[in-house]
């Protein structure tokens, strides 16, 4: 077979199993497994392959039709135009997360509230479960004199936030502490971002079988409820943020309210949520406003 015949077939084997980015998927794969770049794909297309390329197709191809994610099985994946690797101890990064690095740039460049430009500030950031490292990383390479503390509950994941920041040249500017949540952290910071766990323990085996399959389960189970996390970390907020500082949190479809909620009872002001491009409520920004309390303080 070509190689435009052989993409054409692996597309519609994908459709078949019910993968929506059948297309997509077959071009990647079939890239990957030739070790050719997507322009090569185009101009190599009338080429007949060799029993040995076919092969290498079928390897990762039958790894998609179990449903494992494409970033999974090529170990990498794009975050903020950052090339961030990943592994089984970290999420795949995806694009709706870019809304937590929109509203803490926003945040930056307001200084709060129309306040001094912070992009260039020596600010101290704070990435609660870092993963991969996407978030920080993400806001390191925005912000070129900021530093920044990542922590998380997996050393595996640690290793792997820490690979990224070394091969982007960021491992200068970041600390790395196996903690949960922030125990092991003093603060304080001006900025803390966070995409916490926040699937309901009984809605994890509702997910599509890319997340439920494949990624950690420690990254999704949010207790019963899915807002276990966000308790924690605000049950930490006052003693980790700054004067002026700002905590931003990405948040699950329909829980700005009740997320909301726990940071209004802790004092916080609460900023309206930013939609991510699907228009769903994902990037929520709170700050502790001179002169608030919190609802059950004496």
């Amino acid at each position: 077979m070509t190689l435009s015949a052989t993409r054409h077939a692996l597309a519609e084997q994908f459709r078949q199993a019910g993968i929506e980015s059948a297309e997509a998927d077959a071009r990647l794969l079939i890239a990957a497994a030739l070790g050719i770049d997507r322009t090569a794909l185009t101009v190599q297309s009338d080429r007949k392959l060799t029993p040995g390329e076919i092969k290498a197709i079928d390897a990762l191809a039958a790894r998609r039709l179990k449903h494992e994610p494409v970033a999974r099985i090529l170990g990498r994946k794009e975050f903020w135009s950052l090339p961030l690797h990943i592994s089984d101890a970290v999420l795949v990064p995806r694009p709706e997360t870019e809304t937590v690095v929109e509203a803490a740039l926003d945040f930056a460049a307001r200084g709060g509230k129309g306040l001094k430009n912070l992009r260039l500030e020596p600010l101290r950031i704070l990435d609660i479960g870092t993963g991969s490292g996407a978030l920080l990383l993400a806001l390191l390479g925005e912000l070129p004199n900021a530093r920044g503390t990542a922590t998380d509950i997996s050393a595996a994941a640690l290793g792997i936030a820490r690979s990224n920041a070394e091969r982007l040249g960021l491992a200068s500017r970041c600390t790395f502490v196996e903690c949960d949540i922030a125990s092991g952290v003093p603060g304080p910071f001006d900025l803390i971002v966070s995409n916490p766990p926040y699937i309901a323990h009984d809605e994890i085996a509702t997910l599509e079988p890319e997340v439920r399959d494949f990624d950690p389960s420690f990254a999704l189970d949010g207790g019963h409820d899915g807002l276990e996390v966000y308790r924690a970390i605000a049950h930490d907020a006052r003693r980790l943020l700054a004067a002026g500082g700002r905590l931003v949190l990405e948040l699950g479809a329909g829980q700005e309210s009740a997320v909301g909620a726990l940071l209004t009872d802790i004092g916080m002001t609460v900023s309206g949520a930013r939609n991510d491009l699907a228009g769903i409520a994902r990037a929520l920004g709170a700050s502790f406003e001179p002169g608030n309390t919190a609802k059950n303080a004496p």
